[in-house]
């Protein structure tokens, strides 16, 4: 390995690894120089498709981290491990990037974020459409004001996902997949909470439903939202939906609103009578290729090498997070309103 180049892993060398590993042999400031899975075999046809024959194979997490030419790793395994491999990085000083969700319950949640705080170690979880486009043109416009002042939002995750998904086994179930904002959902919380640029203290008016009984939790949830800054909102998230791949993001503020990449602005077009239409790739496949992964390593190496924490770290995912698990309790209680932070 170059003296130059920052020595990177995989661990979990499932659906989304290769995107991982492709995104860091792109990046010359990186080197892959060991691929782990749970299964040697899996991890030998990552390491292949990729053209790593010079890559360490290691089916145990702790030997990886012992390899003192790893630097920085993704950990892409199942969602119930993510907490015991972050926990791991941070006791070997590495630092890394987790697949969504971090955790699937608030101690877990907690657990990691403590774990990081006291390692210091830099770390990015994988909100990847933070990179789309799309996306990241309508927080430029928010940025610079084209609709004002947000009171009101919208953020939508729709993804039909059945036995086709490699994963499906375990994410359909609850002491791995979670819940349905857990599992996917929480992509939506996170742009919102990005696009808004406030976090959210209260999630009440949740309520779940579905068709496909094979999930063991409500496949499809929605709920009402509360943000710091005093706006208000809906999140949905649902996995067993009919119908093509669809993320939405709906913005009101008080010179203008955002419909995904439409936009009506006071500020921008004063004689505005329509929509206008800002051409961008839209966050509109669920294909793990499609998604912006370059953007999201490129940040993460960023990180590392300047020292600085990442926008979209551990810590910031707390309060995704515990959205997600504040609309799982409002479901199970009815609908109850409930308030963040949650109590450990």
């Amino acid at each position: 390995m170059s003296d130059e180049k920052i020595g990177c892993a995989i661990f979990g060398a499932g659906w989304v690894a290769d995107e991982h590993i492709n995104a860091y042999v792109a990046d010359p400031r990186s080197e892959v120089v060991a691929v782990g899975s749970r299964r040697e075999s899996s991890a030998r046809a990552a390491a292949e498709r990729a053209g790593l024959s010079d890559a360490a194979i290691y089916t145990d997490l702790d030997e990886l981290l012992a390899d003192d030419r790893v630097q920085a790793l993704s950990l892409t395994g199942p969602n119930h491990v993510h907490v015991e491999h972050g926990v791991a990085c941070c006791e070997a000083g590495r630092h890394f990037i987790m697949e969504k969700p971090i955790a699937i319950d608030l101690p877990g949640l907690h657990e990691l974020a403590d774990a990081v705080a006291r390692a210091g170690v830099k770390t990015v979880v994988s909100f990847c459409l933070r990179w789309n486009p799309s996306l990241m043109n309508t927080a430029r416009m928010v940025e610079e004001g084209a609709i004002g002042e947000i009171f009101y939002a919208e953020g939508d995750y729709w993804h039909g996902v059945s036995d086709w998904y490699s994963g499906w086994e375990w994410a359909r179930t609850k002491a791995s997949g979670g819940s349905s904002f857990l599992f996917g959902g929480c992509h939506a919380v996170d742009a919102i909470r990005w696009l808004t640029g406030s976090d959210i203290v209260q999630v009440s008016g949740a309520y779940g439903g579905g068709w496909d009984d094979r999930y063991e939790y409500p496949a499809t949830v929605v709920g009402t939202v509360k943000f710091a800054s005093g706006a208000i909102g809906k999140l949905s998230s649902s996995v067993d939906c009919i119908l093509p791949y669809q993320f939405n993001i709906d913005l009101m503020g008080d010179q203008g609103s955002i419909r995904d990449n439409l936009v009506f602005s006071r500020t921008l077009f004063p004689e505005q009578e329509g929509w206008v239409e800002v051409p961008a790739v839209l966050p509109d496949s669920g294909d793990v290729s499609h998604h912006p992964f370059e953007g999201e390593i490129s940040h993460f190496l960023d990180c590392i090498e300047s020292g600085e924490d990442s926008y979209v770290d551990i810590a910031d995912a707390v309060n995704t997070h515990e959205v997600c698990l504040a609309m799982d309790m409002s479901v199970e209680q009815g609908g109850a309103t409930i308030d963040l932070p949650l109590e450990a």
